[in-house]
């Protein structure tokens, strides 16, 4: 049986590597969704709040 402090540790361990994979998870999938928007805006597709005229919605 784990003691006390063996727990809290691995809980501890447990929650940073969730946590971490999350992180990687993020910075993962923006840099694709950045490819694909760069890919997009290549293709002459542009954002809609890229707008150049100056006005609002």
């Amino acid at each position: 049986m784990l003691s006390h402090t063996a727990f809290v540790l691995l809980s501890y361990g447990a929650a940073a590597a969730v946590l971490g994979a999350v992180f990687v998870w993020l910075f993962v999938d923006r840099a694709a969704t950045m490819a694909e928007l760069d890919r997009l805006e290549q293709a002459g597709l542009k954002r809609r709040s890229a707008a150049t005229d100056g006005k609002d919605r």
